[in-house]
Parts: C-alpha cells; sequence; structure tokens
C-alpha cells in the first residue's frame, strides 16, 4: 500500500541536542573548545535542516529534553515541526519521536541525527527508495552503529535495546537482528562515518565530502 493510501506523507524526523556548550560534543573536547563543540554542533544542526527541507516537505526536529526550545529554534528554518524528546535513554526518545511524528501524519519516516556530515539527498533518496520495498532501512555507521534509520510502519520496537547496547559498536547489529525477529524485511545503505571522536574529525577533515564550515569548525584549536 502506497502512503498516499495509508494516509500518511513522506517525512525526515532529525534527532538533535540544543547547541549548548559543555553538553554536545564532548568527546572532541581533547580537540575542540566548548565553546567551538556548540559552534560546530549549531552547524551541524543548521546544515541537517537545510538538507531535510530541501529533500521534504515535512521535516521534524526533535530536541533534547534538557534543551529549551527557543536555543534549538534559532538554528532551524521556519516550517519545521519541533518535538521534544521524551523518554531516558536514546531508545526511548527515539520511541517516542518517532509515535509523535506518525500519530501526526507522517509516513514513510526516515529518522536521522546531526553526527553524519557527509549524508547527502542521495543518501535520503535511497532511504525512500528503499522503503518502497522493505519495512525497515538502516544506514550503516563506520563504528557499528547507524547514522539512519527509515520506518514505513512506527515499529519503535526497534528502539528498545538495552540501555547498554546504544553508543557501542552492537546497535546495527542488534536492531538487524530485531528486525528479523519480528519478521521485518531490512534493506541497507552506503556506510558513512559518524562524527563523535577526536579520530573521526581527522579522517572528515581530509573528506573532500565534508561540508567546508564544518570541516573549517573541525581546525583543532590553538591552546596558548
Amino acid at each position: 500500500m502506497s502512503p498516499a493510501a495509508r494516509g500518511g506523507t513522506p517525512a525526515i524526523l532529525v534527532m538533535a541536542k540544543a547547541p549548548r556548550p559543555g553538553t554536545v560534543k564532548t568527546r572532541l573536547h581533547p580537540l575542540l573548545s566548548p565553546q567551538r563543540c556548540a559552534e560546530l554542533q549549531a552547524e551541524l544542526i543548521r546544515h541537517t535542516m537545510e538538507l531535510t527541507t530541501a529533500h521534504t516537505p515535512r521535516a521534524y526536529l526533535a530536541y533534547a529534553l534538557d534543551s529549551g526550545g527557543e536555543a534549538i529554534s534559532t538554528t532551524v528554518p521556519a516550517g519545521v515541526r519541533l518535538l521534544r524528546q521524551r523518554g531516558g535513554d536514546l531508545g526511548q526518545r527515539l520511541a517516542a519521536a518517532v509515535a509523535d511524528a506518525f500519530a501526526d501524519g507522517a509516513g514513510p519516516l526516515t529518522v536521522i541525527g546531526t553526527d553524519a556530515p557527509t549524508l547527502t539527498g542521495d543518501h535520503l533518496t535511497a532511504a525512500f527508495t528503499v522503503l518502497e520495498d522493505h519495512d525497515v532501512a538502516l544506514g550503516p555507521a563506520l563504528d557499528g552503529g547507524y547514522y539512519l534509520i527509515g520506518l514505513r510502519e512506527p515499529r519503535t520496537s526497534l528502539f528498545a535495546l538495552d540501555s547498554e547496547v546504544w553508543s557501542t559498536d552492537r546497535v546495527l547489529a542488534q536492531t538487524r537482528a530485531d528486525a528479523r525477529r519480528e519478521g521485518l524485511s531490512v534493506g541497507l545503505l552506503h556506510p558513512l562515518r559518524d562524527l563523535d571522536t577526536p579520530e573521526d574529525a581527522s579522517a572528515l577533515l581530509s573528506d573532500p565530502a565534508t561540508p567546508p564550515a564544518i570541516a573549517a569548525l573541525l581546525q583543532p584549536v590553538e591552546t596558548p
């Protein structure tokens, strides 16, 4: 059944934390200052939302529960639907945001974060193409997680991983296993690198696919 027949609207949901110094990109603090990390997070949000809104008329931004709506709304285009993240661990927050988006009429839904700066519109197109023939689309991250998950239906059980699994190299494998257990078909996209560590920053600095504004903020901060 097509999205139109189901009454849904193809949409993209972005999960993000507000760009506040000391609370974002903390693993990059050995390379960048907390203030630079906040500037980097703001640019990652801006870039991701620009990419998202250029690709779909229905875009959502789910901001972290400890973030103020005003702090994050200044970084997103008008018309983006803001959702407040709810829940304890990442899986609970993902499940709640996905449920909110589907309840608002979205579907199929592609969910991304802001940590894959080499993500392009082609990857988003590929995700929706995968969802024409599969229940789930997954974009593998090089660290064993995923930078994208696409869903034809609100299969929020796929986010019910043990809390100790999140942020490990087992996330993708466990999600695929859970999907198989539920009888869901999964299509994989091209792998991408997430931006989490100084090693990631170094690799992305040498990658010509990294947007220039993000690359400029990845330059190490010189200490006096």
